[in-house]
């Protein structure tokens, strides 16, 4: 059970094995890394798994900038048509 403490921020009550559940907090997010800060705040970082052989592409920033501008180009609209029957054989 969680309450809306201030905007953004969530207060958290842990079930009686010390468990809290997140939620819509954890939307999309497949795992975190928990780290207990030395002032005793818990820190969640989200991670996202990405399949092994789509990993070339987010350790090569150029290819992934290409993508995310060809991705823009597509949702504004900036798109052409091409065939490629030419090269079926």
């Amino acid at each position: 059970m969680s309450e809306r403490a201030e905007a953004g921020a969530y207060r958290l009550r842990p079930d009686s094995k010390g468990r809290i559940t997140l939620g819509k907090l954890a939307d999309g997010v497949s795992s975190y890394r928990a780290r207990r800060q030395k002032d005793g705040k818990i820190l969640l970082e989200p991670f996202i798994e990405i399949p092994a052989e789509e990993r070339w592409v987010y350790e090569n920033p150029d290819i992934l900038a290409a993508i995310k501008r060809g991705l823009a180009d597509s949702k504004a609209g900036r798109v052409t048509r091409m065939s490629f029957k030419k090269y079926l054989k």
